[in-house]
């Protein structure tokens, strides 16, 4: 069994929250506590004083220091907290922040993705210990438009036909681009706040087969929980 874990969240919006990690971190008596950007008065704690590191998606971009000062200080604290070998997780925008602070360049993608959209959970790497019992293809939720190139050293887990680098792998560091957190009130609050993205475009799901498709979350929930408990385990990654 392993000991419960302190885990530490970068939040960047109030709706974009670890969703369905949240379920996973109470059942297993993990705790959660957080560092939320969009209040004035957030505070980033010791390095020291927690397990993992998770950081979550947002509307603004990884390069976007002019407009949102926070993500330089955002910055160097990943690259203390991969330099101090924590468990870091990055979701959308924190997977792109995290192949920044890995050395990779990020940068807009060529088609966006939003909807539920088959991810393949890449077939190079079918041994890898993360990808043990999953299915080849789930349809997971996405909402972006930027992309990463791999960092240097990583290994790519999972790909679309949109966007080639979907989840990634570097020692303690986990990225991945789609949404496997979201539940049913993520979704719907993206929708409401970001509906003007949803332009007609190869990739991108309109609203109403987006809300058509909602109970697709519930079935993803239990594949996410042994995703978790596999980067839990010290000899799977």
């Amino acid at each position: 069994m392993t000991k419960p874990l302190h885990i530490h969240c970068f939040q960047h919006i109030p709706f974009e929250t670890p969703g369905y990690i949240t379920d996973w971190a109470e059942e297993r008596n993990h705790t959660i506590t957080y560092t939320r950007f969009y209040e004035a008065d957030y505070t980033i704690p010791e390095v020291e004083t927690f397990d993992w590191l998770l950081v979550m998606g947002g509307a603004m971009a990884c390069y976007e220091e002019d407009i949102f000062p926070f993500l330089a200080e955002e910055k160097e604290f990943v690259r203390k907290c991969i330099q101090a070998g924590k468990t870091v997780i990055g979701i959308c925008l924190g997977a792109q922040l995290l192949a920044e602070c890995l050395g990779a360049k990020v940068y807009p993608n060529s088609l966006k993705e939003i909807g539920f959209l088959p991810v393949t959970f890449t077939t190079a790497t079918p041994t890898h210990p993360l990808l043990q019992n999953l299915p080849p293809v789930l349809d997971l939720f996405q909402w972006h438009g930027d992309t990463f190139d791999l960092p240097e050293g990583a290994t790519l887990l999972a790909t679309s036909k949109a966007c080639k680098n979907q989840a990634y792998i570097k020692g303690k560091c986990l990225g991945m681009q789609f949404h496997w957190e979201a539940d049913e009130n993520i979704i719907r609050s993206m929708l409401e706040e970001d509906r003007h993205e949803l332009v007609q475009a190869p990739y991108i799901h309109p609203e109403e087969k987006i809300l058509s498709e909602l109970s697709k979350v519930d079935s993803l929930k239990p594949y996410l929980f042994q995703f978790l408990d596999s980067v839990t385990n010290p000899n799977q990654v």
